[in-house]
Protein backbone atom coordinates (compact mmCIF):
# COMPACT_ATOMS: atom_id res chain seq x y z
CA UNK A 1 0.00 0.00 0.00
CA UNK A 2 2.84 2.11 0.63
CA UNK A 3 4.66 1.41 -2.33
CA UNK A 4 1.15 1.96 -4.00
CA UNK A 5 0.86 5.76 -2.44
CA UNK A 6 4.53 6.55 -3.07
CA UNK A 7 3.89 5.98 -6.67
CA UNK A 8 0.66 8.05 -6.72
CA UNK A 9 2.28 10.86 -5.10
CA UNK A 10 5.16 10.60 -7.79
CA UNK A 11 2.47 11.02 -10.47
CA UNK A 12 1.11 13.18 -9.40
CA UNK A 13 4.19 15.36 -9.12
CA UNK A 14 4.74 14.67 -12.55
CA UNK A 15 1.23 15.78 -13.88
CA UNK A 16 1.61 18.85 -12.12
CA UNK A 17 4.85 19.77 -13.83
CA UNK A 18 3.72 19.13 -16.89
CA UNK A 19 0.57 21.23 -16.51
CA UNK A 20 3.07 23.88 -15.05
CA UNK A 21 5.12 23.67 -18.09
CA UNK A 22 2.06 24.13 -20.23
CA UNK A 23 0.69 26.90 -18.53
CA UNK A 24 4.19 28.79 -18.74
CA UNK A 25 4.22 28.04 -22.42
CA UNK A 26 0.85 29.57 -23.01
CA UNK A 27 1.67 32.46 -21.02
CA UNK A 28 5.33 33.24 -22.72
CA UNK A 29 2.89 32.97 -26.33
CA UNK A 30 0.50 35.34 -25.23
CA UNK A 31 3.57 38.02 -23.99
CA UNK A 32 5.27 37.74 -27.08
CA UNK A 33 1.62 38.11 -29.34
CA UNK A 34 1.34 41.22 -26.78
CA UNK A 35 -2.04 39.84 -25.75
CA UNK A 36 -0.87 39.63 -22.21
CA UNK A 37 1.63 41.81 -20.32
CA UNK A 38 5.08 40.88 -18.85
CA UNK A 39 6.22 41.92 -15.67
CA UNK A 40 9.80 43.92 -16.55
CA UNK A 41 12.29 44.63 -14.22
CA UNK A 42 15.29 47.07 -15.65
CA UNK A 43 17.50 47.06 -12.92
CA UNK A 44 17.53 42.99 -12.47
CA UNK A 45 18.25 42.61 -15.97
CA UNK A 46 21.41 44.85 -16.58
CA UNK A 47 22.33 42.40 -13.12
CA UNK A 48 22.17 39.89 -15.22
CA UNK A 49 23.95 41.01 -18.17
CA UNK A 50 26.44 41.73 -16.03
CA UNK A 51 26.60 38.39 -14.56
CA UNK A 52 26.78 37.03 -18.16
CA UNK A 53 29.62 39.32 -18.79
CA UNK A 54 31.53 38.65 -15.75
CA UNK A 55 31.16 34.98 -16.45
CA UNK A 56 32.54 34.88 -20.26
CA UNK A 57 35.41 36.85 -18.58
CA UNK A 58 36.11 34.60 -15.90
CA UNK A 59 35.68 31.84 -17.94
CA UNK A 60 38.03 33.04 -20.98
CA UNK A 61 40.60 33.94 -17.78
CA UNK A 62 39.97 30.34 -16.34
CA UNK A 63 41.02 29.24 -19.82
CA UNK A 64 44.33 31.28 -20.91
CA UNK A 65 45.37 31.03 -16.94
CA UNK A 66 45.60 26.87 -17.81
CA UNK A 67 47.00 27.72 -21.02
CA UNK A 68 49.90 29.32 -19.51
CA UNK A 69 50.43 26.42 -17.00
CA UNK A 70 50.49 24.11 -19.83
CA UNK A 71 53.21 26.53 -21.13
CA UNK A 72 55.34 26.42 -17.51
CA UNK A 73 55.24 22.94 -17.66
CA UNK A 74 56.44 22.73 -21.37
CA UNK A 75 58.99 25.09 -20.27
CA UNK A 76 60.19 22.90 -17.09
CA UNK A 77 60.21 20.00 -19.63
CA UNK A 78 62.02 21.80 -22.20
CA UNK A 79 64.80 22.88 -20.05
CA UNK A 80 65.38 19.65 -18.12
CA UNK A 81 65.93 18.03 -21.13
CA UNK A 82 68.78 20.83 -21.88
CA UNK A 83 70.28 20.45 -18.41
CA UNK A 84 70.27 16.60 -19.17
CA UNK A 85 72.24 17.08 -22.33
CA UNK A 86 74.50 19.18 -20.49
CA UNK A 87 75.37 16.96 -17.96
CA UNK A 88 75.63 13.98 -20.57
CA UNK A 89 77.91 16.36 -22.62
CA UNK A 90 80.31 17.53 -19.26
CA UNK A 91 83.22 15.49 -19.62
CA UNK A 92 84.54 13.82 -16.37
CA UNK A 93 87.88 15.01 -16.00
CA UNK A 94 86.70 18.95 -16.72
CA UNK A 95 86.31 21.23 -14.09
CA UNK A 96 83.36 22.26 -12.19
CA UNK A 97 81.04 19.48 -13.11
CA UNK A 98 79.52 18.39 -9.81
CA UNK A 99 78.37 22.51 -9.61
CA UNK A 100 76.97 21.85 -13.45
CA UNK A 101 75.21 18.87 -12.06
CA UNK A 102 73.84 20.38 -8.61
CA UNK A 103 72.72 23.48 -10.82
CA UNK A 104 70.85 21.24 -13.01
CA UNK A 105 68.89 19.72 -10.03
CA UNK A 106 68.29 23.26 -8.72
CA UNK A 107 66.83 23.98 -11.64
CA UNK A 108 64.39 21.26 -12.08
CA UNK A 109 63.30 22.03 -8.10
CA UNK A 110 63.15 25.44 -9.50
CA UNK A 111 60.31 25.01 -12.14
CA UNK A 112 58.70 22.28 -10.14
CA UNK A 113 58.25 25.24 -7.35
CA UNK A 114 56.96 27.74 -9.59
CA UNK A 115 54.53 25.10 -11.26
CA UNK A 116 53.36 24.11 -8.02
CA UNK A 117 52.89 27.54 -6.79
CA UNK A 118 50.96 28.88 -9.73
CA UNK A 119 48.41 25.86 -9.34
CA UNK A 120 48.05 26.57 -5.48
CA UNK A 121 47.55 30.77 -5.87
CA UNK A 122 46.02 31.27 -9.02
CA UNK A 123 44.31 27.97 -10.56
CA UNK A 124 42.86 26.83 -8.03
CA UNK A 125 41.88 30.53 -6.67
CA UNK A 126 40.24 30.83 -10.44
CA UNK A 127 38.10 27.58 -9.72
CA UNK A 128 36.55 28.72 -6.86
CA UNK A 129 35.89 32.08 -8.03
CA UNK A 130 34.28 30.38 -11.25
CA UNK A 131 32.41 27.61 -9.07
CA UNK A 132 29.63 29.88 -7.58
CA UNK A 133 28.19 31.03 -11.30
CA UNK A 134 26.35 27.39 -11.52
CA UNK A 135 24.39 27.87 -8.97
CA UNK A 136 23.57 31.77 -9.33
CA UNK A 137 22.86 30.96 -13.34
CA UNK A 138 20.28 28.11 -12.27
CA UNK A 139 18.32 30.33 -9.49
CA UNK A 140 18.33 33.18 -12.12
CA UNK A 141 16.78 30.90 -14.50
CA UNK A 142 14.65 29.75 -11.43
CA UNK A 143 13.55 32.67 -11.02
CA UNK A 144 12.81 33.73 -14.77
CA UNK A 145 10.20 30.69 -14.35
CA UNK A 146 8.76 31.70 -11.28
CA UNK A 147 7.89 35.24 -12.92
CA UNK A 148 6.45 33.70 -15.62
CA UNK A 149 4.15 31.61 -12.51
CA UNK A 150 3.58 34.29 -11.20
CA UNK A 151 2.29 36.92 -14.59
CA UNK A 152 0.05 33.56 -15.53
CA UNK A 153 -1.29 33.45 -12.16
CA UNK A 154 -2.28 37.34 -11.85
CA UNK A 155 -3.95 37.03 -15.13
CA UNK A 156 -6.04 34.46 -14.35
CA UNK A 157 -6.86 36.17 -11.24
CA UNK A 158 -7.50 39.39 -13.26
CA UNK A 159 -9.63 37.45 -15.73
CA UNK A 160 -12.06 35.92 -13.05
CA UNK A 161 -12.28 39.19 -11.80
CA UNK A 162 -13.40 41.37 -14.78
CA UNK A 163 -15.63 38.12 -16.18
CA UNK A 164 -19.70 38.60 -16.51
CA UNK A 165 -20.35 35.97 -14.78
CA UNK A 166 -18.25 35.31 -11.32
CA UNK A 167 -17.44 32.48 -9.63
CA UNK A 168 -16.28 33.52 -6.24
CA UNK A 169 -15.06 30.23 -5.46
CA UNK A 170 -12.57 30.40 -8.20
CA UNK A 171 -11.66 34.08 -7.46
CA UNK A 172 -10.90 32.97 -4.18
CA UNK A 173 -8.10 29.95 -5.20
CA UNK A 174 -7.48 31.95 -8.11
CA UNK A 175 -6.32 34.90 -5.45
CA UNK A 176 -4.48 32.54 -3.49
CA UNK A 177 -2.13 30.72 -6.01
CA UNK A 178 -1.71 34.10 -7.11
CA UNK A 179 -0.56 35.16 -3.72
CA UNK A 180 1.75 32.22 -3.20
CA UNK A 181 3.42 32.64 -6.57
CA UNK A 182 3.94 36.02 -5.97
CA UNK A 183 5.84 35.26 -2.21
CA UNK A 184 7.85 32.51 -4.27
CA UNK A 185 9.11 34.60 -6.53
CA UNK A 186 9.77 37.84 -4.51
CA UNK A 187 12.14 35.57 -2.02
CA UNK A 188 13.96 34.37 -4.97
CA UNK A 189 14.22 38.07 -6.17
CA UNK A 190 15.40 39.83 -3.53
CA UNK A 191 18.02 37.42 -2.59
CA UNK A 192 19.35 37.59 -6.00
CA UNK A 193 18.81 41.52 -6.22
CA UNK A 194 21.20 41.17 -2.94
CA UNK A 195 23.61 38.83 -4.62
CA UNK A 196 23.85 40.27 -8.24
CA UNK A 197 25.87 43.50 -7.65
CA UNK A 198 27.99 41.76 -4.84
CA UNK A 199 29.21 39.57 -6.81
CA UNK A 200 29.93 41.75 -9.65
CA UNK A 201 31.72 44.41 -7.54
CA UNK A 202 34.06 41.68 -6.57
CA UNK A 203 35.59 41.05 -9.44
CA UNK A 204 37.26 43.81 -9.10
CA UNK A 205 39.07 42.21 -5.78
CA UNK A 206 39.65 38.79 -7.38
CA UNK A 207 41.74 40.52 -10.69
CA UNK A 208 44.09 42.36 -8.98
CA UNK A 209 44.70 39.70 -5.95
CA UNK A 210 45.03 37.01 -8.96
CA UNK A 211 47.58 38.88 -11.26
CA UNK A 212 49.77 40.32 -8.20
CA UNK A 213 50.23 36.52 -7.68
CA UNK A 214 51.16 35.45 -10.57
CA UNK A 215 53.15 38.61 -11.53
CA UNK A 216 55.05 38.11 -7.76
CA UNK A 217 55.85 34.21 -8.85
CA UNK A 218 57.15 34.97 -11.75
CA UNK A 219 59.17 38.05 -10.78
CA UNK A 220 60.57 35.71 -8.06
CA UNK A 221 61.13 32.61 -10.11
CA UNK A 222 63.25 34.73 -12.97
CA UNK A 223 65.38 36.00 -10.04
CA UNK A 224 66.18 32.93 -7.94
CA UNK A 225 66.36 31.52 -12.14
CA UNK A 226 68.56 34.27 -12.89
CA UNK A 227 71.11 33.27 -10.08
CA UNK A 228 71.29 30.00 -11.49
CA UNK A 229 72.29 30.84 -14.66
CA UNK A 230 75.13 33.11 -13.15
CA UNK A 231 76.27 30.24 -12.04
CA UNK A 232 76.22 28.07 -14.43
CA UNK A 233 77.90 31.02 -16.42
CA UNK A 234 80.54 31.10 -13.63
CA UNK A 235 81.56 26.93 -14.15
CA UNK A 236 81.78 27.34 -17.77
CA UNK A 237 83.95 30.71 -18.12
CA UNK A 238 86.21 28.24 -15.67
CA UNK A 239 86.39 25.81 -18.09
CA UNK A 240 86.64 27.83 -21.00
CA UNK A 241 90.11 29.26 -18.98
CA UNK A 242 91.80 25.85 -18.48
CA UNK A 243 91.00 24.59 -22.44
CA UNK A 244 91.07 28.24 -23.67
CA UNK A 245 93.08 27.19 -26.91
CA UNK A 246 90.05 24.54 -27.91
CA UNK A 247 87.83 27.83 -28.13
CA UNK A 248 85.18 27.52 -31.00
CA UNK A 249 86.14 29.72 -33.54
CA UNK A 250 83.59 31.04 -36.10
CA UNK A 251 84.13 30.03 -39.68
CA UNK A 252 82.95 31.06 -43.36
CA UNK A 253 81.56 29.01 -45.64
CA UNK A 254 83.45 27.50 -47.81
CA UNK A 255 83.49 29.18 -51.81
CA UNK A 256 82.45 26.56 -54.68
CA UNK A 257 82.76 29.09 -57.56
CA UNK A 258 85.27 30.51 -59.50
CA UNK A 259 86.34 33.32 -57.64
CA UNK A 260 85.52 36.04 -59.11
CA UNK A 261 89.29 38.13 -59.82
CA UNK A 262 91.55 34.73 -60.53
CA UNK A 263 88.35 34.25 -62.97
CA UNK A 264 88.89 38.22 -64.95
CA UNK A 265 92.42 38.31 -64.89
CA UNK A 266 92.47 34.73 -66.36
CA UNK A 267 90.48 36.37 -69.26
CA UNK A 268 92.16 39.84 -69.40
CA UNK A 269 95.62 37.64 -70.05
CA UNK A 270 93.28 35.90 -73.06
CA UNK A 271 92.40 38.88 -74.79
CA UNK A 272 95.91 40.49 -74.47
CA UNK A 273 98.04 37.35 -75.27
CA UNK A 274 100.07 38.51 -77.96
CA UNK A 275 100.69 35.77 -81.14
CA UNK A 276 103.53 33.78 -81.13
CA UNK A 277 106.21 35.92 -83.23
CA UNK A 278 105.15 39.15 -82.33
CA UNK A 279 107.09 40.69 -79.59
CA UNK A 280 104.54 43.47 -78.71
CA UNK A 281 100.87 43.15 -78.12
CA UNK A 282 98.44 44.28 -80.95
CA UNK A 283 96.70 47.71 -80.30
CA UNK A 284 93.54 47.27 -78.01
CA UNK A 285 90.58 47.23 -80.43
CA UNK A 286 87.32 49.61 -79.89
CA UNK A 287 85.52 49.10 -76.83
CA UNK A 288 88.26 47.21 -75.14
CA UNK A 289 89.41 48.73 -71.57
CA UNK A 290 91.97 50.41 -72.86
CA UNK A 291 90.40 52.43 -75.36
CA UNK A 292 87.01 53.12 -73.29
CA UNK A 293 87.22 56.73 -72.95
CA UNK A 294 86.78 58.65 -68.91
CA UNK A 295 83.53 58.11 -67.83
CA UNK A 296 81.37 61.63 -67.64
CA UNK A 297 79.08 62.51 -65.14
CA UNK A 298 75.85 63.26 -67.64
CA UNK A 299 73.80 65.13 -64.70
CA UNK A 300 76.12 67.81 -64.21
CA UNK A 301 74.49 70.07 -60.96
CA UNK A 302 75.36 74.04 -61.34
CA UNK A 303 78.92 74.74 -60.90
CA UNK A 304 79.78 76.88 -57.83
CA UNK A 305 81.23 80.25 -58.33
CA UNK A 306 84.83 79.81 -59.92
CA UNK A 307 84.60 75.80 -60.03
CA UNK A 308 84.67 74.02 -63.71
CA UNK A 309 80.99 73.66 -65.10
CA UNK A 310 81.39 70.09 -65.71
CA UNK A 311 82.83 66.95 -63.19
CA UNK A 312 84.88 63.81 -64.66
CA UNK A 313 85.34 61.07 -63.22
CA UNK A 314 89.12 59.59 -64.15
CA UNK A 315 89.67 56.27 -64.81
CA UNK A 316 91.81 54.15 -62.12
CA UNK A 317 94.99 52.66 -63.35
CA UNK A 318 93.12 48.96 -62.97
CA UNK A 319 90.42 49.46 -65.34
CA UNK A 320 92.95 48.82 -68.45
CA UNK A 321 93.34 45.51 -67.02
CA UNK A 322 89.35 44.74 -66.59
CA UNK A 323 87.19 43.65 -70.06
CA UNK A 324 85.30 45.69 -71.81
CA UNK A 325 81.75 44.03 -70.85
CA UNK A 326 83.10 45.11 -66.60
CA UNK A 327 84.24 48.57 -67.55
CA UNK A 328 80.39 49.00 -69.49
CA UNK A 329 78.85 47.76 -66.53
CA UNK A 330 80.60 49.98 -64.36
CA UNK A 331 80.08 52.56 -66.29
CA UNK A 332 76.65 52.36 -66.58
CA UNK A 333 76.07 51.92 -62.52
CA UNK A 334 78.21 54.88 -61.94
CA UNK A 335 76.42 57.19 -64.53
CA UNK A 336 73.30 56.02 -63.28
CA UNK A 337 74.08 56.53 -59.75
CA UNK A 338 75.47 60.15 -60.17
CA UNK A 339 72.10 61.14 -62.61
CA UNK A 340 69.60 59.07 -60.26
CA UNK A 341 71.03 61.36 -56.80
CA UNK A 342 69.83 63.94 -55.33
CA UNK A 343 72.79 65.68 -54.54
CA UNK A 344 76.91 65.71 -54.86
CA UNK A 345 77.22 63.34 -51.23
CA UNK A 346 76.25 60.04 -53.30
CA UNK A 347 79.68 60.57 -54.72
CA UNK A 348 80.99 59.45 -51.47
CA UNK A 349 79.67 56.09 -51.88
CA UNK A 350 81.13 53.34 -53.97
CA UNK A 351 78.62 52.46 -57.07
CA UNK A 352 75.69 50.67 -56.33
CA UNK A 353 75.97 50.81 -52.51
CA UNK A 354 73.50 48.55 -50.48
CA UNK A 355 74.45 48.81 -47.18
CA UNK A 356 76.60 49.19 -44.52
CA UNK A 357 77.93 46.04 -42.07
CA UNK A 358 80.17 46.40 -39.44
CA UNK A 359 82.54 42.98 -38.69
CA UNK A 360 82.29 41.06 -35.10
CA UNK A 361 85.55 38.72 -36.07
CA UNK A 362 88.63 38.78 -37.38
CA UNK A 363 88.80 37.39 -41.29
CA UNK A 364 91.78 36.93 -42.66
CA UNK A 365 91.83 36.83 -46.17
CA UNK A 366 92.52 33.33 -48.42
CA UNK A 367 92.53 34.01 -51.78
CA UNK A 368 93.61 37.95 -53.47
CA UNK A 369 89.81 39.08 -54.19
CA UNK A 370 89.17 38.37 -50.29
CA UNK A 371 88.92 41.49 -47.84
CA UNK A 372 91.32 41.24 -45.07
CA UNK A 373 88.83 42.43 -42.08
CA UNK A 374 89.33 43.29 -38.27
CA UNK A 375 86.43 43.63 -35.69
CA UNK A 376 85.25 46.73 -35.78
CA UNK A 377 86.12 47.27 -39.63
CA UNK A 378 82.92 48.50 -41.51
CA UNK A 379 82.20 47.57 -44.80
CA UNK A 380 80.17 49.13 -47.93
CA UNK A 381 78.22 46.48 -48.75
CA UNK A 382 78.03 46.36 -53.13
CA UNK A 383 76.15 43.91 -56.01
CA UNK A 384 78.21 41.49 -57.51
CA UNK A 385 78.49 42.56 -60.79
CA UNK A 386 78.02 39.30 -62.30
CA UNK A 387 74.98 37.38 -59.61
CA UNK A 388 76.45 34.19 -61.15
CA UNK A 389 79.37 34.97 -59.49
CA UNK A 390 78.40 35.77 -55.63
CA UNK A 391 78.79 32.66 -53.19
CA UNK A 392 76.24 31.59 -50.97
CA UNK A 393 77.52 33.23 -47.37
CA UNK A 394 79.21 35.82 -49.21
CA UNK A 395 79.08 39.52 -49.80
CA UNK A 396 81.09 41.50 -52.06
CA UNK A 397 81.97 45.28 -50.52
CA UNK A 398 84.67 47.49 -49.64
CA UNK A 399 85.86 48.54 -46.58
CA UNK A 400 85.06 52.12 -45.90
CA UNK A 401 88.25 53.35 -44.92
CA UNK A 402 89.51 51.83 -48.19
CA UNK A 403 87.10 53.89 -50.15
CA UNK A 404 87.86 56.90 -47.80
CA UNK A 405 91.35 57.16 -48.91
CA UNK A 406 91.57 55.91 -52.76
CA UNK A 407 88.05 56.22 -54.05
CA UNK A 408 89.29 53.44 -56.33
CA UNK A 409 86.75 50.53 -56.76
CA UNK A 410 88.62 48.24 -58.48
CA UNK A 411 91.59 48.50 -56.07
CA UNK A 412 89.74 48.09 -52.85
CA UNK A 413 86.84 46.00 -53.26
CA UNK A 414 86.68 41.99 -52.43
CA UNK A 415 84.42 39.95 -50.77
CA UNK A 416 83.91 38.48 -47.69
CA UNK A 417 81.96 36.26 -45.44
CA UNK A 418 78.47 37.56 -44.51
CA UNK A 419 78.56 35.61 -41.03
CA UNK A 420 81.44 37.37 -39.86
CA UNK A 421 79.35 40.56 -40.11
CA UNK A 422 76.25 42.18 -38.66
CA UNK A 423 74.59 44.96 -40.45
CA UNK A 424 74.35 48.56 -39.08
CA UNK A 425 72.97 50.74 -41.97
Amino acid sequence: MAEMGSKGVTAGKIASNVQKKLTRAQEKVLQKLGKADETKDEQFEQCVQNFNKQLTEGTRLQKDLRTYLASVKAMHEASKKLSECLQEVYEPEWPGRDEANKIAENNDLLWMDYHQKLVDQALLTMDTYLGQFPDIKSRIAKRGRKLVDYDSARHHYESLQTAKKKDEAKIAKAEEELIKAQKVFEEMNVDLQEELPSLWNSRVGFYVNTFQSIAGLEENFHKEMSKLNQNLNDVLVSLEKQHGSNTFTVKAQPRKKTKLFSRLRRKKNSDNAPEKGNKSPSPPPDGSPAATPEIRVNHEPEPASGASPGATIPKSPSQSSLPAVVVETFSATVNGAVEGSSGPGRLDLPPGFMFKVQAQHDYTATDTDELQLKAGDVVLVIPFQNPEEQDEGWLMGVKESDWNQHKELEKCRGVFPENFTERVQ
